[in-house]
């Protein structure tokens, strides 16, 4: 089983990406962020025509929205309402694998804004409060087998998920509050599926900003793209994957997708 996540950053103006993606990593199962489209408006046609006939979906018009594309059936479940906003941040569903059921959970959490003050920025504290929700709900279930965490939690927890450890301490993203809430959430039953198999001695990232002309050049990048598993699953993982290539893509997003196969 292969899973993928990205930040698509727009869905439909990106659809024609998804064929480049499939064709690059073949997934079974692709988690997409910010698909900034409703419900009604989804386009069906595209995840179908690429052999993905199973979709799950959370949107609305402009900003945020989650879906979950599958080429195993999956039946979809309830999720708290984060931070009561209804604002489509976060898919759980359960997916139909031969070896039995697989719980995957499908985040977008928020950016916070550019000042790291809860204070002072009304979106930073809504960043905080949603981590330590999802928190605090994780941990109430306990640790659960046979699971998967996916998504842009728009964090970057360790010192070499960031192009500058020292200069980048008072931005949003790597803060150390926010590297606390992180690292607390992951700790209610999660492993980290891509540092499994990078030490946390190496530079990885999975975004880079549009603001850096040369990306390659510059290399500016911060992981904030993050797939978890439950210990029982880590002897499964095979490999992984970050497609760099797709930040070159034309009118591609910040992020790049990221695989773990297992």
């Amino acid at each position: 089983m292969r899973i993928v996540t990205w930040n698509i950053n727009s869905l439909r103006l990106r659809l024609p990406l998804l064929e480049r993606l499939v064709a690059a990593l073949d997934p079974d199962v692709i988690c997409l962020q910010e698909t900034k489209v409703p419900d009604d408006l989804f386009p069906d046609h595209g995840p179908a025509a690429l052999g993905y006939k199973h979709v799950a979906r959370r949107g609305m018009k402009s900003y945020n929205g989650v879906a979950i594309l599958s080429r195993l059936k999956l039946t979809i479940n309830d999720s708290p309402d984060w931070c009561t906003r209804n604002d489509c941040r976060h898919l759980h569903v359960t997916l139909k694998a031969r070896s039995g059921p697989v719980e995957l959970h499908d985040f977008y959490v928020p950016a916070g804004g550019d000042i790291p003050d809860p204070v002072a920025n009304k979106k930073f504290a809504h960043k905080l409060d949603f981590v330590a929700e999802a928190t605090n709900h994780f941990a109430a279930r306990g640790v659960q087998p046979r699971t998967v965490l996916v998504g842009d939690l728009n964090i970057a927890p360790l010192e070499h998920d960031v192009w500058s450890h020292k200069q980048l301490l008072d931005v949003v993203s790597h803060t150390p509050i926010e590297v606390e809430h992180l690292l607390a959430w992951q700790r209610t039953g999660f492993v980290d599926a891509v540092r499994h198999f990078v030490p946390d001695t190496e530079k990885l990232y999975t975004w880079w900003s549009y603001r850096n002309q040369d990306w390659r050049a510059s290399n500016r990048g911060r992981r904030l793209d993050h797939i978890w598993v439950s210990p029982d699953l880590q002897p499964k993982l095979k490999r992984h994957a970050i497609l760099q290539d797709a930040r070159d893509w034309p009118q591609t997003s910040d992020h790049v997708p990221v695989m773990i196969e297992f």
